[in-house]
């Protein structure tokens, strides 16, 4: 009963979805670089095709997590230069300290987040969460809803 209930939420929110947010070409920016806080990273994002934009992050915590997501954005009628996005990617992580001695471990994640571009000057702000399930190691597999965060990017183009 309570997955008719969840799904039922679920496709109410998707239904509503569709008219407080539209698909068009205008995501302000090309492409910008940055950093993420929690955990700390380095990010990257590049417009493709439309509103479609691929997206680096490199993380340094506990070792080092490597990230490519390929996000979709939407415009939020009534918002100018505020976008929310959701997208699959994966990562790759590798860890060589007291905590995890030397494991690595490969993954899948989706993303799901608000991206704001500031109408005159070249900063792009972003919040988001990151779900992620891992395969590897021992005691390493399994579902991680730790990663997301607040970015902060200068706007290159």
């Amino acid at each position: 009963m309570k997955k008719i209930g969840l799904l039922a939420l679920l496709f109410t929110i998707i239904s509503n979805a569709k008219v407080i947010a539209q698909h068009r070409d205008n995501l302000e920016y090309t492409s910008a670089i940055g950093v993420r806080f929690y955990p700390g990273a380095i990010t990257y994002k590049q417009k493709i095709i439309n509103d479609n934009v691929i997206e680096g992050i490199a993380y340094f915590w506990k070792g080092t997590r490597i990230t490519g997501l390929y996000e979709h954005y939407y415009s939020i009628i009534g918002m100018d230069g505020l976008h929310w996005f959701v997208g699959p990617g994966i990562h790759m992580s590798f860890y060589d300290n007291q905590n995890f001695s030397g494991r690595s471990y490969f993954g899948l994640d989706g993303i799901l987040g608000l991206d704001y571009k500031l109408k005159n000057a070249p900063l792009n702000i972003s919040i988001d969460w990151q779900p992620s399930f891992d395969f590897g190691g021992e005691n390493g597999s399994g579902f991680n809803g730790g990663f997301g965060g607040l970015g902060i990017r200068y706007v290159i183009w």
